[in-house]
């Protein structure tokens, strides 16, 4: 990367992102039975990313804890969220782990949540010159898109423009925070104005601009339950905005700098992994078994969201993206039990997509008898 190339900074949601993977991906344990599907799900999506992504600067953003200064505001903030499932509980720190052991800062800081930080860093490297990609589908991000920031679903691997942010507000991404103050949020406990969604509040933003002026002009609108409701709670709605908005003036612990993509420890990295039993990501990441004992590595070089020429030299590694009849084959696994097709299922359903094909003990289809199914993920 030249020292004057625009930075683009690449910020994962980490905290979002456990609670979907847990929900998506079926159960699963390590070697020791610990539970680790939402890790799982969060490391192949770390390792895609780096595949995927030319990012310049990468971080992975989380809570510090359930108390932050919105509770000082307002001391019902998020107040009638339950406890997290007893399996998903030892998950949050593998998942910090994971982040380290691929290299990549992980940041937090207490009193203030993941989406404020992300505001912040989003805001720094805009006002840099860079450009930011905040790796999410949380709906209360899409207040922070514009010129220089977007947003990519982890899941669907879609990005999140205008066109999604009018599909779910009916606004564009500058008036999200008016909306939501209008219409609360039952899971965070943000009030808002009873008896009013997003089709009404994007109404009423249409015809008057902002939060602002709706409340001023709710007295002169037409007798309703909604003008009545608008003036009642006005309070509600205008504290439901400072609870809504992302603070982009939230402290950044780490500086743009510390950010910077490197290679991954591949020692560190494969022992990590091995350790976790996620040896298909492992192969698939080109490292190295930390025990030569354990499965066959792919002759693959670590991969980085910076982009490199590729090596010529016969001896050199295959690269991840080498022509279709240039890379490697393997590694592979019979699966003899339910349990190891679960792992190959889960791995198919956090990829996204997967190939599927038959073996038989003959190439006449009419005549051929059924000895078995191959699975193939990327």
């Amino acid at each position: 990367m030249s020292d004057n190339a625009p930075i683009h900074l690449i910020l994962v949601d980490g905290s979002g992102f456990i609670f979907r993977a847990y929900h998506a991906l079926p159960p699963m344990t390590a070697p020791d039975g610990t539970p680790v599907n939402a890790v799982f799900g969060f490391t192949n999506m770390l390792a895609r990313l780096l595949r995927d992504h030319a990012g310049t600067h990468l971080a992975v953003i989380f809570d510090a804890g359930r108390k932050t200064f919105r509770n000082e505001i307002y001391d019902q903030y998020k107040a009638h969220r339950p406890e997290p499932p007893e399996d998903l509980r030892p998950q949050f720190g593998l998942v910090r782990a994971a982040t380290a052991a691929f290299g990549v800062p992980g940041i937090e800081e207490p009193g203030w949540e993941a989406d404020d930080l992300i505001a912040a860093y989003a805001r720094h490297v805009t006002e840099a010159g860079g450009r930011c990609t905040i790796v999410s589908s949380d709906k209360d991000l899409m207040q922070l898109i514009r010129p220089g920031v977007e947003m990519m679903d982890p899941i669907r691997q879609k990005p999140i423009g205008l066109k999604e942010v009018e599909a779910k507000f009916g606004v564009t991404p500058d008036k999200v925070i008016d909306v939501q103050a209008l219409i609360g949020d039952s899971v965070d406990n943000v009030p808002g104005v009873p008896g009013i969604g997003p089709k009404t509040a994007s109404a009423l933003i249409a015809e008057y601009g902002s939060l602002d002026a709706i409340l001023a002009g709710a007295a002169a609108m037409k007798p309703s339950r909604r003008r009545d409701n608008l003036i009642e709670y006005a309070d509600k709605a205008r504290l439901s905005r400072d609870l809504v908005t992302l603070r982009a003036d939230a402290p950044c612990p780490l500086p743009l700098d510390a950010l910077i993509c490197r290679e991954p420890d591949e020692a560190l990295l494969g022992e990590w992994l091995q350790r976790m039993g996620f040896r298909s990501i492992l192969h698939r990441m080109g490292v190295k078994d930390s025990a030569a004992a354990v499965g066959v590595a792919i002759p693959a070089p670590a991969p980085s969201l910076v982009s490199s020429p590729a090596s010529s030299s016969a001896s050199s590694p295959v690269s991840a993206d080498a022509a279709p009849d240039q890379a490697p084959y393997g590694p592979y696994e019979t699966v003899t039990s339910a349990e190891a097709l679960e792992r190959w299922l889960a791995e198919a359903r956090a990829a996204g997509f997967c190939a599927l094909d038959t073996e038989t003990d003959g190439l006449d289809p009419l005549r051929a008898g059924l000895v078995g199914i191959s699975l193939a993920v990327a």
